[in-house]
């Protein structure tokens, strides 16, 4: 299936629909008609570094996207919970503790 097929089956909105349901962004900002559009023809930084694009059409002279394409969007540039997150930071104790565990680990081994 083509993404002209896929969002035609969709809840069809336009680009400035799209903007007007996603919530304000920096500093309370609205979400601009120019943000989605970079969106759809540059894409985003996902998780994992990659570039997402949001799913849309040209048809006529405009811009369409869908309900369900702005989901998945969102779905493809969230990072999953099991994929490898931050440890929290050590406190400087708990770091001269590791290093001092590790230190006596390896004079145990003649290292």
């Amino acid at each position: 299936m083509t993404a002209a097929s896929i969002i035609i089956n969709e809840t069809t909105i336009s680009l400035s629909q799209a903007a007007r349901r996603l919530p304000p962004g920096r500093k309370g900002a609205p979400t601009s008609l120019a943000c989605i559009l970079r969106w759809v023809l540059a894409g985003s930084r996902g998780a994992g570094g990659q570039k997402v694009k949001l799913e849309a059409i040209r048809l006529g002279g405009r811009w369409i996207t869908s309900v369900e394409a702005l989901a998945r969007f969102a779905e493809r540039l969230t990072p999953k919970s099991n994929d490898s997150q931050a440890s929290p930071a050590r406190t400087p104790r708990q770091r001269r503790r590791e290093a001092e565990r590790a230190e006596k680990e390896l004079e145990k081994m003649g290292i």
